[in-house]
């Protein structure tokens, strides 16, 4: 049950021959070799010489034509494992070659994930410690990347004094609710308060306001029924996240910005990376059903993601790519390919190799396919016997493998 585990059951379990081009490459040799076997009878009918209908028999073994694909696929995937990224099927190449359009999420995606808390504010009697240590102690049952940056925000100005924590819940893409002695405490977005009947002046509302247009995050705090105060936490962008949106704009694939934040933020975010297309407040199904719209557009989608959260827009995509150093068990799970090192350049670098190995795989077909075509008539005039038929036949299966194999160094 180990992360490397599954790292390691995803390359086992690659399979190079579910690409639908495998498929149409397999009946093509299907034709090939009934045509191969009408061509022989009809030479032997026509000039009654076995050895012509034998060589014919040996040049138009299909061989290369099997080969073409798989072979290029394999090579692809191993130089994938070299770059940091493991995919988990063969037909997940195909599918990325034709990928227009990349969603993302942003937390621990576009951002490293570690936001830090850059104001506690109350509302109210209660003091903005006493307020950090009731939401410190609610968060400590959480996974959520803000609500563990609340815990070590706490940890780190006033040790581990955290209060005892009784009947905790997750709202998912909401927030928590839980009692901390006797007080029925929520912390969560603005649609957790909304949910909660919890009413938020507008003199609050201006100055959160000033934070999310600064990029930061708003973890709202109710205390029995009535609005505490709030803290706000700010994440930091990945250096490579604007590079690689417009890397990808140049392979002409549209960036689209998925996050739970409030818009103000997601459009200060999406700003910064030179997104256009942000969508925000985003609930885990809301994710899934934009990658669906998107589908449904005429979009190949790929969905990038590393959370909870993500998993079911990845496993609704055409292709899920989940940051594998701090994804969750389940993000990875449902993805088709793994960023092992986190490093957003390899998903430039997989959309380029996956185009390159089409573009390999093409070559390949064309080769076997113009060799059958020059070998046949070589072959029925008696131009060829079938020894040097048997040499051809091999090294057009060589060219073919050595070709495949120039994807496994290729520079990407």
């Amino acid at each position: 049950d180990s992360s490397i585990q599954r790292m390691i059951k995803l390359v086992k379990f690659t399979d190079p021959g579910n690409a639908k081009i495998v498929s149409l490459a397999d009946r093509w040799a299907t034709w090939i070799v009934v045509i191969a076997l009408l061509a022989a009878v009809g030479t032997y009918v026509v000039t009654g010489e076995i050895i012509r209908a034998v060589t014919i028999l040996v040049v138009f073994c299909p061989c290369a034509l099997v080969l073409a694909t798989p072979a290029a696929i394999m090579a692809a995937i191993s130089n994938a494992s070299q770059h940091g990224f493991l995919v988990r099927r063969g037909n997940i190449m195909e599918r990325l070659a034709k990928v227009d359009t990349m969603t993302f999420d942003k937390t621990g995606t576009l951002t490293y994930g570690t936001p830090e808390v850059t104001a506690v504010e109350t509302v109210g009697t209660m003091s903005a410690t006493e307020l950090y240590r009731l939401v410190a102690s609610v968060e400590t049952k959480s996974e959520h990347p803000l609500g563990k940056a609340i815990v070590n925000g706490f940890m780190s100005h006033h040790g581990e004094s955290f209060d005892s924590v009784d009947s905790f819940r997750m709202v998912p893409g909401k927030g928590l609710e839980a009692t901390v002695q006797d007080k029925a405490v929520l912390a969560g977005n603005e649609a957790m308060m909304t949910l909660s009947n919890i009413s938020i002046a507008d003199s609050v509302k201006e100055a959160v306001h000033e934070h999310l247009n600064r990029g930061a995050s708003i973890v709202y705090v109710a205390v029995d029924g009535v609005l505490a105060g709030y803290v706000a936490l700010a994440d930091r962008v990945r250096r490579e996240s604007r590079a690689v949106v417009e890397s990808l704009n140049d392979l002409d694939v549209m960036p689209v910005l998925l996050t739970g934040d409030h818009v103000a933020t997601a459009k200060t975010i999406g700003k910064r990376l030179n997104v256009s297309n942000v969508i925000a407040d985003c609930l885990p199904e809301d994710k899934m059903d934009t990658v669906a719209q998107l589908q449904q557009d005429g979009n190949i989608v790929a969905m990038v993601g590393d959370g909870v959260n993500d998993a079911p827009a990845l496993k609704k995509s055409d292709v899920g790519i989940a940051m594998g150093g701090v994804g969750s068990d389940i993000a990875v799970e449902a993805a088709d390919i793994v960023l092992v090192r986190n490093d957003l350049h390899t998903l430039v670098q997989a959309v380029r190799l996956s185009r390159k190995t089409m573009t390999n795989i093409k070559q390949n077909l064309f080769w076997a396919l113009i060799f059958n075509c020059i070998g046949i008539p070589l072959a029925a005039v008696g131009a060829l016997n079938p020894m040097i038929a048997g040499t051809a036949m091999a090294f057009s299966s060589v060219t073919v493998v050595s070709n495949s194999l120039r994807l496994k160094r290729a520079k990407i």
